[in-house]
């Protein structure tokens, strides 16, 4: 993502015919809904932004500013390009960690026409004069432009014309109150079901021009982690695979094939989420241990197995927190194929999530 200001035709023409001999950045704008009629799933958040959006257009008024919360791959940028194509208004993007200063906000403020629909991302990561700015911009369309400094600094009065901001977030407990509160309608979006991911595959293979069938668009979404993201990286490795093996039909066989070939199991665990899962039941008996010796223990940040493999492994039922550490449930022994200790049961007997666990 960048800080430019794209138009929604190249996004539109992109998806008149299905697209052949391109990379995947192009894949990637290709394969995105350009209206909620488009959208799989998500059937309570499309409603409601259908409602406010409609609203809005019959008053011949901008509509409330949005919050988009949720894990990452689920749509949140979609959805906001979506909003700026329903509502035929100019995109402008940028995300929270290119705004560290309130002039950097300012800059971009100031350019903005009425009707205008600023999409920021990872929102919570602004710094906090810059949010302390869009506090104002919000809610009184104005911001004050500071010129000189120190004692002889002035305040000048910059009036915005009406706009509305969509904000995306997957810590939405990051945001301070101020701000949360200053967006009329706030969506949560969730992990997806399996049969709408089969629907996302088949329809990504078809704007590809892809000889996918439905047991292969099946295995690829049971593999997908609940996240047309992956749903779609996934597609185009199988891709990959079939062309250069198969002749191009990606059918059952063809996606198992590619996708172990890929390291991603059969619940879409990969080789991080394997690691963990290893190095927790052989290495530690099952737990508990603190996640900062558990990264060292597969070679990686601790970030990178707190952000990246913990949450779908809990999510799964494989891996608990409690407060003496990381603990091993009897569904990730078994899933390793190994026999779960005698006292694997007790372990989990402390609850997760309490604060100030082992870390």
């Amino acid at each position: 993502m960048n800080d430019d200001e794209p138009g929604l035709s190249d996004l539109e023409e992109s998806i008149v015919a299905p697209v052949v001999g391109t990379d995947d950045r192009a894949y990637e704008a290709a394969l995105r809904p350009r209206t909620l009629e488009e959208v799989v799933g998500q059937d309570r958040v499309r409603e409601q932004l259908a409602l406010v959006l409609d609203a809005a257009t019959a008053r011949g008024s901008v509509p409330d500013h949005v919050l988009l919360s949720g894990p990452p791959g689920l749509g949140k940028t979609t959805l906001a390009m979506i909003i700026a194509n329903q509502l035929s208004a100019p995109l402008r993007i940028t995300s929270g960690p290119a705004i560290q200063h309130a002039g950097d906000l300012a800059a971009i403020l100031s350019g903005v026409m009425e009707g205008d629909v600023v999409f920021i991302d990872e929102i919570h990561r602004m710094s906090r004069p810059a949010e302390e700015l869009l506090y104002m911009a919000m809610e009184d369309f104005r911001v004050d432009v500071i010129v000189g400094k120190g004692p002889g600094a002035t305040a000048i009065p910059l009036e915005i014309p009406p706009f509305t901001v969509v904000g995306a977030t997957t810590r939405a407990g990051l945001l301070p109150s101020p701000l949360r509160d200053r967006f009329g309608f706030t969506a949560q979006l969730d992990y997806y079901e399996p049969q709408h991911l089969q629907q996302i595959v088949t329809r990504s293979a078809g704007l590809l021009a892809l000889d996918l069938t439905v047991d292969g668009a099946a295995e690829i979404a049971g593999r997908s982690r609940g996240t047309p993201r992956i749903a779609n990286r996934l597609l185009r490795r199988v891709r990959d695979y079939a062309e250069v093996r198969t002749g191009g039909v990606l059918d059952l066989a063809a996606a198992r094939t590619a996708l172990e070939l890929y390291e991603v199991d059969d619940l879409g665990l990969d080789r991080l989420d394997l690691a963990v899962l290893r190095a927790l039941c052989a290495s530690f008996g099952g737990g508990p241990v603190g996640v900062s010796t558990l990264a060292v223990a597969v070679g990686e940040e601790r970030e990178t197995v707190e952000e990246i493999a913990e949450p779908y492994l809990v999510r799964l039922g494989f891996l608990a927190r409690t407060p003496r550490g990381r603990v091993a449930t009897p569904a990730a022994w078994r899933h390793l194929g190994l026999t779960p200790p005698a006292g694997a049961e007790v372990q989990l007997s402390f609850g997760d999530d309490v604060p100030g666990a082992q870390s």
